[in-house]
């Protein structure tokens, strides 16, 4: 073998195995609306930089306790702002490491409906309307808020149906379980028969990311926040249905 190929060989050896030795893995708890892009981001974010990145799904106040109850997540990825900061108040995460990774919109969702009113339909004939829990998910909160917001919320009360968190909501809509349901937009990207909700009628959902103290010496965990802030990963976002600050 000419000493020039077997040169070029041996970088390329030395190359592999330094980045072998440098990758790491970051457990990173996301909030349920989030799942879809998370997972491109993962992909993408470990393509690049070799680190592998384990997600797990759940509504955002569940993760929250099972953060406060030694989970040893790295980075927390939820669906408001309240939770990260607290969990910095309460010596859970990193301080100052919080920054808004994405902003969400709420939309109503009804299959095969006609829904350019959404006000008219959650008015009309249906007999179940799906939310998620509204104590430990944020989506679940803001539906909560629109409703009483279009003075419609003791009528439905009693035709709603909860899910533990945003994705399970959206079942019970695809799977006839519920003819309407207050769903992510980034759920239903694409779909005509949705009503996004003006937002207005909510407070704004802003989702808040931040650096656990289990993933204080972590560098994918450090590395992987930086990405999320990256020019890259924010045209991802906003290709889901985000927008970014």
């Amino acid at each position: 073998m000419p000493v020039l190929i077997r040169f070029t060989l041996a970088l390329v050896l030395v190359s592999s195995n330094a980045v072998a030795a440098s990758a790491e893995s970051v457990t990173v708890a996301v909030a349920a609306n989030f799942t879809a892009v998370a997972e491109d981001l993962a992909k993408n974010f470990a393509a690049e930089s070799g680190h592998e990145v384990k997600l797990s799904f759940g509504a955002t106040g569940q993760l929250y306790a099972q953060i406060s109850q030694g989970a040893p997540f790295k980075v927390f990825l939820a669906a408001d702002v309240e939770r990260p900061q607290k969990a910095m108040a309460e010596g859970l995460a990193v301080k100052g490491s919080f920054f808004v990774y994405a902003q969400g919109r709420l939309t109503l969702y009804g299959p095969g409906r006609d829904m350019h009113d959404g006000k008219a339909q959650l008015a009309g004939d249906f007999g179940r309307l799906a939310i998620a829990d509204p104590e430990t998910a944020p989506y679940g909160a803001a539906a909560v808020e629109t409703l009483k917001a279009l003075g419609l919320y003791e009528k439905v009360q009693r035709s709603i149906v909860e899910g533990e968190n945003i994705s399970q909501t959206l079942q019970f809509v695809d799977t006839g379980n519920a003819e309407l349901g207050f769903v992510a937009a980034s759920q239903v990207l694409g779909k005509a028969d949705q009503w996004l909700v003006p937002p207005d009628l909510h407070a704004p959902i802003a989702q808040g990311a931040v650096l656990l103290e289990a993933g204080r010496s972590n560098p994918a965990a450090r590395a992987f926040l930086a990405y999320l802030r990256s020019e890259e990963a924010m045209k991802t976002i906003e290709a889901a249905g985000y927008a970014v600050p």
